[in-house]
């Protein structure tokens, strides 16, 4: 079994974002790029697939710049097989669905029989890319998943559905699954798996290479297009209350939340 991961490189969650004069994007000079965290949960379970030799190899399939290469390696070093990488421009800037088609066109050639991916990614928070994905290729799917079984070409996943409940999803490959946090527990990159990714394949995949036009790619293929960026309101000062008494403090607190904060 062939098993397949989506990464994406996104700002790091404790970078400092600033939006550029457009209004459409992030000025990228001086941020601190990541894995998107979700994704590290779908690399661990593509790698207990293989170190339980129920996955043959595993592959990272990543659409990004130049600069999403130290992320390709670093999920390299931590135990996957090769890359495929989605790095010409005509890939960039694309709505979910321009994304999701390049994407499933590198899964579709690649011969791909299971494909982990994040629930979502932290930057644009939108989970759209693997359901998308799953849906060009005609594949199952099943999202926010926390534990998943292979068993030959039959998979059973468990998800959580609120409020305690969960709900156990069977069916046959080959298929989509995005992970949840607390599926497992991501390993680290070890210095023998720093040093192997070094030589492990990073194979390049233009828009030609995929039989793909570029036109359906990238801002050029893109319906859905975001603009009017804009940072948070800043966060209120905090307040100190002061009373008399205990009970002082408490009464004036209960009123401030039923008549400023109106929860109450």
């Amino acid at each position: 079994m062939k098993t397949g991961v989506l990464f994406k490189e996104v700002p790091a969650t404790d970078t400092r974002v600033r939006i550029d004069a457009s209004g459409s994007g992030i000025v990228e000079d001086d941020v601190k790029w990541e894995v998107n965290p979700y994704d590290e949960f779908a690399l661990e379970e593509a790698l207990r697939l293989l170190d339980a030799k129920k996955a043959t190899e595993v592959v990272i399939v990543c659409l990004g710049p130049a600069h999403a290469e130290q992320r390709i390696r670093d999920g390299l070093a931590r135990g996957a097989t090769r890359a495929v990488w989605l790095k010409d421009p005509a890939y960039l800037g694309g709505d979910s669905l321009a994304t999701a088609r390049a994407l499933a066109s590198a899964v579709r050639a690649e011969g791909i029989d299971l494909l982990l991916a994040g629930k979502v990614a932290v930057d644009d928070d939108n989970a759209q890319v693997p359901a998308m994905v799953a849906e060009l290729l005609g594949w199952a799917q099943v999202t926010f998943a926390g534990k998943l079984e292979i068993d030959g070409t039959q998979f059973k996943a468990t998800r959580d559905v609120g409020r305690g409940a969960r709900a156990v999803v069977e069916g046959a490959l080959p298929a989509v699954v995005t992970c949840d946090k607390g599926m497992n527990v991501p390993r680290y990159a070890s210095l023998p798996g720093i040093m192997k990714a070094r030589s492990k394949p990073i194979v390049a995949k233009a828009p030609a290479d995929l039989g793909l036009d570029p036109a359906t790619l990238g801002k050029a293929g893109s319906q859905v297009v975001d603009t009017n960026w804009t940072l948070p309101p800043a966060r209120p000062a905090g307040r100190v209350l002061q009373g008399e008494t205990p009970e002082a403090v408490v009464k004036e607190l209960v009123r401030l939340l039923r008549e400023e904060a109106k929860v109450l």
